[in-house]
């Protein structure tokens, strides 16, 4: 890039378009704000988001790379990631199957939903142990670092700050998804549509665990 204002206008559309490129993250809001309501949808967007900011400050100082070099690092992390985020679609999967079957709503106070999940951590933890977020931010951020304009100090900032201006794409992004989810709640309230969005993000989770373990 040959000065800082070229950087962020081309990062800007960069962000953007993986910001509306659908992934794990959307359908996990998605899902939370048809399910469970716009609020927790936006409380896992949310957390994901802080996952985007991690990684994002972590490329920008120069430690992204660090799961590159160490090779147990890249082998543990992806197990973790995916048997977290397995178990994680298999739970939906089977609150799915549990709605349909009793077509009941799933928010009905009940042994089994007295534990509230804190979306907020699943929405954290489901980014933050996809390692290829951090690879791909590692290879990512520093195409847009003005080197020739910035000091190694200046450079950290400027990249902390084009994770912040990703991170703002990402939750207007969410609560767009979220506003949506509340214009529907009626319709998102039937048993058989709750169940059945369920039941797919459930399984989209359990594909991109599988793919979370593709080389």
């Amino acid at each position: 890039m040959t000065d800082p204002v070229t950087a962020i206008l081309s990062f800007c559309v960069a962000a953007l378009l993986l910001t509306l490129t659908p992934g794990l993250d959307t359908a996990l809001v998605l899902r939370t704000a048809a399910v469970e309501g716009p609020r927790k949808g936006m409380v896992a967007g949310a957390g994901i988001t802080l996952g985007v900011l991690v990684w994002g400050l972590a490329a920008a100082a120069g430690l992204g790379s660090l799961a590159a070099l160490s090779s147990l690092a890249y082998q543990a992390l992806p197990i973790a990631g995916a048997l977290y985020v397995l178990w994680l679609g298999a739970r939906m999967v089977w609150s799915a199957y549990q709605t349909l079957r009793h077509h009941k709503s799933p928010d009905k106070v009940s042994a089994e939903t007295a534990h509230q999940p804190n979306w907020f951590i699943r929405g954290l933890t489901t980014n933050f142990l996809n390692p290829k977020v951090g690879l791909f931010y590692a290879s990512f951020l520093p195409q847009f670092l003005p080197k020739d304009h910035l000091a190694p100090a200046g450079l950290i900032a400027f990249g902390a700050g084009l994770a912040l201006i990703h991170c703002a794409f990402g939750l207007a992004f969410f609560a767009l998804i979220t506003s949506a989810a509340a214009r529907a709640s009626r319709f998102l309230a039937r048993p058989a549509v709750r169940g059945s969005i369920e039941a797919l993000t459930g399984l989209v989770l359990c594909a991109g665990a599988l793919l979370l373990l593709a080389p």
